[in-house]
């Protein structure tokens, strides 16, 4: 029911953002629908999504009263959303457009597969909405058993081609990140918890990378790379913090500020010799010992 909802609100959004400024009056709102959703569309039911997409998006649907017609400001709603809000409008937006263009755009749209996005991405994020205790079976790659957990989901987060969880787990009393794809079962109860108070995954992962939870405090990390190399990383930063230090010649100094962790060495040495670590010595010690095993494996 969320889900179905949530589309609907992703779809009345589109519909203003390509109606423009000019925006739509009521009668025309109430035929795209009907046409739409094949359903009668009442000027209330439009007033309750008009405040649902303003409290899921923060999105405001604002009506001239002197034309009678409702509309999204270009470049004030839309454009200066949160990263979040950007993320789900765009997601729901492209997935509706590919289930209602399946056949006529068969082969000529390729996305990556996620594991574990198509499962339970939905259930975790209604679950989000409505602050719902979850009980799941959760296998890691460590154990051979799976084991029964009970959390609040807090966030969901994407990491390398994988969903994750944030979520206080009442069995381990406190905060834990779990992959969606290593959920063998979910149940969503009806049990409610409190959403922590100013919490923020974003700020939660500022100086961690990848999906393993900050431990002590982040470091400032600089490397070198050619400028060519240098152009992939100003568009593609290997972390949010990541700033451009000085450039001499064909070398370009980048530093970042991070707690660095496994997988943050695995990234650095995903970039082989391209990439140069100038500091602190013990980061640079361990790209080098990664490095080093690696080549042992060929020699």
């Amino acid at each position: 029911m969320v889900t179905e909802l949530l589309q609907k609100y992703i779809w009345l959004v589109q519909t203003f953002i390509r109606a423009g400024e000019n925006g739509l009056s009521l009668e025309e709102i109430i035929d795209k629908w009907e046409t739409r959703f094949d359903s009668d569309y009442s000027r209330r039911t439009f007033n309750n999504h008009r405040s649902a997409v303003e409290e899921v998006f923060g999105i405001v649907i604002g009506c001239n009263r002197s034309t009678n017609r409702y509309f999204i400001k270009a470049g004030e709603n839309i454009s200066d959303e949160s990263a979040e809000n950007a993320w789900l409008i765009n997601s729901f937006t492209v997935n509706n457009m590919l289930r209602l263009s399946k056949e006529k755009l068969q082969g000529r749209v390729s996305v990556e597969d996620i594991p574990s996005g198509h499962m339970h991405l939905t259930e975790v994020m209604e679950a989000m909405t409505e602050s719902l205790e979850i009980v799941m079976e959760y296998h890691k790659y460590t154990s051979e058993e799976s084991e029964t957990l009970t959390i609040w989901p807090y966030a969901v987060k994407e990491f390398a081609k994988r969903w994750y969880i944030i979520a206080y787990c009442k069995e381990r009393e406190g905060l834990r990140v779990y992959g969606l794809d290593r959920v063998r079962n979910m149940e969503v109860t009806g049990k409610k918890f409190r959403m922590k108070n100013g919490f923020d995954v974003d700020e939660l992962f500022a100086t961690s990378f990848g999906i393993y939870l900050p431990e002590g405090r982040g470091q400032t990390i600089t490397f070198r790379c050619s400028e060519s190399e240098a152009k992939f990383l100003r568009d593609l930063p290997i972390h949010s913090s990541q700033e451009e230090v000085r450039k001499d010649g064909d070398k370009v100094t980048f530093s970042i500020f991070v707690c660095p962790d496994k997988n943050l060495i695995m990234e650095i040495c995903k970039h082989g010799r391209r990439i140069e670590i100038l500091s602190p010595e013990e980061v640079r010690e361990a790209v080098k010992e990664e490095l080093a095993t690696a080549l042992a494996q060929y020699n």
